[in-house]
């Protein structure tokens, strides 16, 4: 039964969302083929060095560890985050997703938006018919100059099913209002709305999907970037946009984060993952975890080098009340282990690295100049069927000093913080892995290949 409420009574951010919506409809069809988009990492083209986006890419992994968790139980939406970040300067630790998918909405001219994807939160929403937002790179969404668009009625299931932190009725017109907030407190309130959506591939070609839902957003607060328009959700729940497309699989595939080049995107993965594949394809299941829309994964224990670290499977597992557990995360930067398991992690590389550590910097290590890179131990993820051996690029990072005096090699690994029990992969230690998502048979697969390239 849909909840119909004041919007005195829904929130104080909805008190003036009592327009009235009432544009045509025209229906369009598709099939459901393979969709693929390009991603771009927000540092992209900025030209930062790669000591920059190292304290960067630090900078904003444990920021959103620190803002990421809500308590057990509080709030409809504890587990649902995403952390963009404040704005525009590179002096500021930015904390934001670190991949923004382009799409456009609308007909018969689709209005372009830009999203951070984020695989831990589930609703898609871009600012449109602004009464409070931040700066984005062009105009906001215009849903009067659509054919297709429509708002979503307080009966559909979805406004009170789909998710929604708070959704509740426009006593006016009887549509679906909607309230979404995150872990870091930022949040986006405004109207459900359907529309057509166009994905557009680097060849030109466009694949089109009507009736897709989505947060016309009209009052967003706090910490949102100006070169994103909102957020898409790529979690489990039925708003999410794998969702909406009812795609069974969906995959991206990181290209290296120095380079700046677009990593692809597709919904609805081809069958072919050998394509531009440089290693054996790898299966490991999905832990379900019905308290959040994020993707858990069984870690089994950590080998560096010729240390296998002394936890077992219980230090990386899931607890009863839905804390702890590992998740892959397309949305921070840098993967984050507990504290205790950081610290001997941290220790074992140190001790067969066999190079100096850095006096500012007790996860870098100082190279001579020479052409030769410096061995380093294999650090090798053992999951629950299978071994992720990362490459050496994956989880170092090579640093020349620019008088050419020597160098820096830097561990691109993080604590999740004191009391905290979650282990995160993150999107560094993915470069050059396609990554799969197979929601049918609940695993996720990977395979090392030549993301450039797909």
């Amino acid at each position: 039964m849909t909840k119909d409420m004041s919007v005195l009574q829904l929130l104080p951010y909805v008190l003036v969302l009592t327009m009235s919506f009432a544009w045509p409809i025209t229906e369009s069809t598709t099939g459901r083929a393979t969709i693929r988009a390009d991603l771009m990492h927000v540092d992209s083209g900025r030209g930062f060095t790669k000591r920059e986006l190292l304290r960067r890419m630090a900078a904003r992994s444990r920021a959103r560890l620190d803002s990421r968790w809500s308590p057990p139980g509080r709030g409809g939406n504890a587990h649902a985050v995403t952390v963009p970040v404040a704005r525009g300067t590179t002096g500021k630790a930015d904390y934001n997703s670190e991949y923004n998918i382009h799409f456009a909405i609308g007909t018969p001219t689709p209005q372009p938006v830009v999203a951070t994807l984020d695989t831990g939160s589930d609703l898609i929403w871009t600012q449109c018919v602004c009464m409070s937002c931040f700066e984005q790179p062009f105009p906001v969404l215009d849903p009067s100059v659509s054919g297709t668009f429509r708002v979503m009625p307080c009966t559909d299931h979805l406004c009170e099913h789909g998710g929604l932190v708070v959704s509740g009725c426009n006593l006016k017109d009887k549509t679906c209002l909607y309230a979404y907030h995150y872990g870091d407190k930022s949040g986006t309130y405004g109207t459900m709305g359907q529309d057509t959506f166009t994905f557009k591939a680097p060849n030109g070609m466009a694949a089109t999907v009507p009736n897709l839902r989505f947060g016309c957003a009209q009052i967003n607060h706090l910490t949102f970037r100006t070169n994103e328009t909102g957020i898409a959700g790529f979690g489990r729940g039925p708003l999410s946009l794998p969702s909406q497309l009812k795609v069974a699989r969906f995959s991206h595939c990181f290209t290296t984060i120095v380079e700046g080049k677009p990593s692809p995107v597709f919904l609805g993965t081809p069958d072919n993952l050998q394509a531009q594949a440089t290693g054996q394809i790898k299966a490991t299941p999905f832990v379900p975890n019905p308290r959040s829309p994020l993707y858990f994964l069984s870690l089994k224990g950590i080998t560096v080098g010729k240390t296998r670290l002394p936890f077992n499977a219980s230090v990386f597992a899931l607890k009863g009340d839905g804390s702890g557990g590992t998740i892959t995360d397309s949305g921070t930067a840098l993967t984050s282990f507990p504290e205790a398991v950081f610290q001997a992690l941290r220790k074992a590389f140190a001790l067969q690295v066999l190079l100096p550590v850095e006096e500012d910097n007790d996860m870098c290590f100082s190279t001579s100049p020479k052409e030769k890179l410096p061995a380093v131990p294999k650090l090798i993820l053992h999951l629950e069927g299978t071994d992720w051996d990362l490459p050496r690029e994956n989880y170092v990072l090579d640093i020349d000093h620019e008088d050419g005096t020597g160098g820096e090699l830097c561990l691109m690994i993080v604590s999740s913080g004191e009391g905290s029990s979650m282990t995160t992969i993150g999107n560094f230690q993915q470069q050059n892995i396609h990554i799969v998502y197979d929601l049918e048979v609940n695993k996720m697969f990977f395979v090392p290949a030549r993301c450039d390239k797909l």
